[in-house]
């Protein structure tokens, strides 16, 4: 297990879990979904356990089983043993209850709301796979390059953002793709997610442009800005400015 969850304490864990299933609190929102954003592990474990959002109610109802509890527990780090052989059943119980915490967290994180931008954020931190696309005609300000007609902008045009590649994944059966631009050594990666709009993240920084509401926040460390458009979930991010990835986002595609 990485460092990034092996070294989570029982509060992480505990907000971890509220925020899967959806009873963390508006005030604490913000801060979390920033730590799984930053951490490729956190965000890996959101994507693989998607799925498993059920299983939360089972494990708040029942004990785990002791098997389970055994193989969380050959995965935190061992610690020396109490000199007293004496074990009080309150401590007993509260580190079961800490390995039941850990499991949760392990197997449910995520919530039962779906994709987040954390998951569009996680592909766009990863390098392109396949070559840069033209733009659609000579002169355009689109890319032979769209998500279920949705176009990448063509930013060579006008800003000296010159496309290097695309990458093209799947973030919770949903189609995704990326489109990679650089200018002076910097690269920022567009998101364009298929599907119904992802969640918002809370505790953003709330732009609005021409009537389109554009969130500010860090995602992997780095500034981000996400939006919706044609229905879809847009993310941009990268090594640009704020100013430069609202006028990159809000910018309009007009051929």
């Amino acid at each position: 297990m990485s460092d990034a969850v092996s070294g989570l304490t029982e509060r992480e864990i505990a907000e971890l879990a509220a925020l899967a299933d959806g009873t963390l609190p508006a005030e604490r929102r913000a801060e979390v979904e920033a730590r799984v954003a930053a951490s490729p592990e956190l965000i890996a474990l959101v994507q693989r356990q998607r799925q498993a959002v059920t299983a939360t109610h089972s494990l708040s109802a029942e004990a785990p089983p002791a098997s389970l509890v055994e193989s969380v527990e050959a995965l935190r780090p061992k610690r020396r043993a109490p000199r007293s052989y004496f074990v009080p059943r309150l401590a007993l119980a509260g580190g079961l209850a800490a390995v039941a915490a850990v499991v949760a967290a392990i197997v449910l994180i995520g919530g039962p709301g779906g994709p987040t931008v954390a998951d569009a954020a996680r592909l766009a931190s990863e390098s392109p796979s396949a070559p840069a696309p033209p733009p659609l005609r000579k002169g355009s300000t689109k890319l032979a390059l769209d998500v279920e007609g949705v176009a990448f902008p063509n930013l060579a045009r006008w800003a000296g953002w010159h496309t290097v590649g695309v990458r093209r994944g799947r973030i919770d059966g949903r189609n995704a793709t990326v489109a990679y631009y650089r200018r002076d050594g910097r690269r920022i990666a567009y998101v364009i997610v298929a599907g119904s709009e992802l969640s918002w993240p809370s505790g953003a920084e709330v732009t609005t442009r021409a009537g389109v509401q554009y969130r500010l926040l860090r995602l992997n460390g780095r500034l981000a800005v996400t939006w919706p458009r044609g229905g879809h979930t847009c993310v941009l991010t990268g090594g640009a400015t704020r100013a430069e990835l609202l006028k990159f986002a809000s910018w309009r595609l007009s051929r």
